[in-house]
């Protein structure tokens, strides 16, 4: 019988190994795996590449996975808001690694990844900084019906970090509303997913034309609890 479902959020994410690229979902406060980020800094694994929109709110989340020391490089869009300032420290002297991704590169890459695209040309970036390697060698470019393109490659995951709102025994999972964002993509992008979601339902109780993420996607689900936001997500009754 296939059974998904974990018992904790330790025994969820027990497998992750040092040095594991990992996809975190989230954008900007909303769908952020906050429990599954805070099992990973319990489970100890070090040494990470951590693949997120951003790089970190405050002292929570990824930014406490970063103040611990676990994450070598990180790979994100905006690492710099009113709140970064672990990787603003960490950045600055030179404690962790950062990859620019322009937003739109870093979800058709993830998308591409679960989609066995090997590589893609994309306008984005093009005559800029972002057209260069790690290392400062151009990456390659070619025009294309008169205009020019950058050549990016996939982003793989050897494990996916994802909040959704409810899933069965399967593994199917749905989402609710903007807490959707980087999900879908970072579920088929990585070897594991793991995905916390607010209700485990029986088999069948999920219209499978409204399941966004199939659970052959799915390693392991986890419930948690519903928590009050101040960022206009679940409120408590009054």
């Amino acid at each position: 019988m296939i059974n998904k479902i974990a018992a904790s959020i330790a025994e969820a994410v027990v497998d992750t190994q040092d040095g594991a690229t990992v996809l975190i979902g989230g954008f900007g406060t909303a769908g952020i795996p906050n429990e599954l980020i805070d099992g990973l800094i319990g489970q100890g694994a070090r040494d990470l590449t951590v693949v997120n929109n951003n790089a970190g709110n405050g002292d929570t989340g990824l930014a406490a996975l970063l103040k611990a020391g676990r994450v070598r490089k990180i790979i994100c869009s905006f690492p710099r808001q009113a709140d970064s300032h672990v990787f603003d420290a960490l950045y600055r002297s030179g404690q962790i690694e950062l990859e620019l991704v322009p937003q739109g590169n870093l979800a058709e890459r993830l998308r591409a990844a679960g989609a066995g695209v090997g590589a893609f040309f994309t306008p984005t970036g093009f005559g800029t900084e972002l057209a260069k390697q790690a290392d400062g060698s151009p990456k390659e470019t070619r025009v294309i019906d008169g205009k020019p393109y950058v050549l990016e490659y996939p982003i793989y995951g050897d494990v996916a970090l994802i909040k959704a709102e409810s899933g069965d025994r399967w593994g199917n999972l749905i989402y609710r509303k903007a807490a959707r964002n980087f999900g879908p993509v970072m579920a088929t992008a990585a070897r594991r997913t793991i995905a916390t979601v607010h209700q485990i339902v029986e088999l069948g109780a999920l219209d499978p034309e409204a399941i966004v993420t199939p659970g052959i996607h799915v390693s392991r689900i986890v419930r948690i609890d519903h928590v009050a936001t101040q960022a206009g997500g679940f409120k408590q009754a009054a």
